[in-house]
């Protein structure tokens, strides 16, 4: 049986006005999670204690079997944040140079292949590329030294949609491995219905839900009704709900339904919106 890729248990950081509030869940190998929430949700927040860039003050993370700050751990995975991660004075050369110091398994041809394929200037500093650009090139950098485990923050944001369809590509050769695996944090949607087996969402620092994508899609849909149907249902088979003047919508679980009602189909994005209004 392979280990899970990463393991995050009661996970809590508090600064600011924000905090982690006992985040937890798992990613196993040879899985795509799709980590939504809206902006200042915590997602970064929760990729960066991954990356030991920040400290929790308390819970425990564990990173394709052991601590992410393990030097050995931290050369298997591939890390692409929003806020990029290179000296804006920097080439697209340089950095092949610098992270060819900094892994051991760093691969040039492979990096300068997909510095072709994206179309980046080698030679142009980052400080003047456009923001898909400075993803383009940590995605780059990110499948170009035998990562085993990939933490994406945003890595498709500024990207035009066929450019899109290009990075989610890349990445599903990337999981033809079975060992591999991918914690994809995004707000479209529509990415995550192409790649993710599960769905991580997170709201206000606190997990919400972690499930496989497909049995969140199949198992729950959203009903129309009156106040009085909403209220014969069982409250379990009632997720979130929505009341109006005119009637109320619910996220509901398909088998506390009465067979003969009529529930509509959901998409992430619709689950997202219940369960945070």
């Amino acid at each position: 049986m392979r280990e899970n890729a990463l393991e995050l248990h009661g996970v809590c950081k508090k600064y600011g006005g924000f905090a982690l509030r006992n985040v937890g869940f798992t990613l196993p190998r040879g899985t795509v999670m799709g980590l939504i929430g809206e902006n200042g949700a915590g997602k970064t927040t929760t990729i960066k204690a991954v990356l030991d860039l920040i400290r929790p003050d308390s819970g425990e993370i564990t990173v394709l079997g052991e601590h992410g700050s393990n030097p050995s751990v931290r050369e298997k995975i591939g890390v692409v944040l929003e806020d990029g991660g290179f000296p804006s004075a920097m080439s697209a050369a340089q950095v092949s140079t610098l992270l060819g110091r900094a892994y051991k398994n760093w691969n040039a041809e492979q990096f300068a292949s997909y510095i072709e394929k994206f179309g980046i200037d080698r030679e142009k500093a980052i400080k003047d590329y456009s923001k898909g650009m400075k993803t383009k090139l940590n995605i780059a950098a990110a499948l170009s030294h035998g990562a085993e485990l990939l933490l994406l923050d945003e890595p498709t944001s500024g990207l035009d949609p066929v450019v899109r369809d290009e990075v989610l590509d890349l990445l599903y050769d990337f999981m033809q491995d079975e060992n591999h695996a991918i914690l994809l944090s995004s707000h479209i949607t529509s990415d995550l219905d192409k790649i993710a087996d599960e769905i991580t969402f997170i709201h206000k620092g606190e997990v919400l839900l972690s499930e496989p994508r497909d049995e969140l899609l199949d198992t729950c849909g959203i009903l129309r009704c009156t106040a009085d149907q909403l209220d014969a249902l069982d409250p379990s088979a009632v997720r979130a709900k929505r009341v109006g003047a005119f009637g109320c919508e619910a996220l509901v679980r398909r088998d506390g339904v009465p067979a003969n009602w009529s529930v509509e189909p959901v998409n992430i994005e619709q689950i997202m919106l219940f369960l945070t209004r």
